[in-house]
């Protein structure tokens, strides 16, 4: 139990720097606030760069929680450990997209392209200020084009991490596996070699069979010559 003690530290380090990540994504995005408001950019910005940092020492305690649980010997404990790990994989990846929301946000508010300038844009419908709508609204296009692409990326680097977890837990797997067949293997030439001496012991026991068999005919004539000898000298 004293292998999972590292674990356990490494699952309170990832806890509270998921708490700091929301603690700082809190108030930038509407969905997470009760305001439709975000602080003003700068502190906004500061905001989200150290939930960046945040995120990216998390995904590294979690590669260290993945290998910490893949270590461990106990098969129990390490499907309860591995258990954990998924489910923090799951927390991380809905904070990362809590963060791509907020960067989103941000970014259109940044450009001017909150929820009342795009109603107002749309209401004026032409001249100056219409124009000036339907460029903010390219820009919130484009701006939401490269936050779908960016949450492809994030997936997709999801994915490849999962998988490359996966690769690794049954590359685990089959070491094992091998370690197995090589102890059935030398059980085998154990066995082989076992019956191989039983087998000589068998023959050398039927080579002194035959042997005494013969060495018991032999004695058996000589004494049926010599009692017909001394039956003929008797009678002569």
């Amino acid at each position: 139990m004293s292998s999972s003690i590292p674990f356990e530290r490494y699952d309170e380090e990832f806890l509270s720097l998921t708490e700091q990540v929301t603690s700082k994504l809190r108030g930038l995005d509407p969905s997470t606030s009760s305001s439709s408001s975000v602080p003003p950019a700068a502190t906004a910005d500061a905001d989200l760069k150290m939930a960046h940092n945040l995120l990216l020492q998390a995904d590294d305690l979690l590669k260290q929680m993945g290998l910490e649980a893949r270590g461990v010997e106990d098969a129990s404990v390490k499907r309860d450990l591995l258990g954990k790990v998924r489910v923090c994989k799951t927390r991380l990846a809905n904070l990362r997209d809590d963060y791509e929301s907020a960067k989103g946000f941000v970014e259109r508010s940044n450009l001017g392209l909150g929820s009342s300038d795009l109603e107002s844009g749309y209401r004026n419908g032409g001249g100056r200020n219409g124009s000036m709508g339907g460029g903010k609204e390219r820009l919130l296009s484009n701006t939401d084009a490269l936050q779908s692409q960016s949450e492809t990326l994030a997936n997709a680097r999801s994915i490849m991490a999962e998988t490359e977890n996966v690769a690794l837990e049954i590359t685990e797997e089959l070491g094992r596996h091998r370690e197995t067949i090589q102890s059935a293997h030398g059980r085998v030439r154990q066995v082989t070699g076992m019956t191989n001496r039983a087998r000589r012991i068998v023959q050398s026991m039927s080579r002194r069979e035959v042997q005494q068999k013969l060495i018991l005919y032999g004695v058996g004539g000589t004494i049926i010559v010599v009692f017909l000898m001394l039956i003929y000298g008797m009678f002569r």
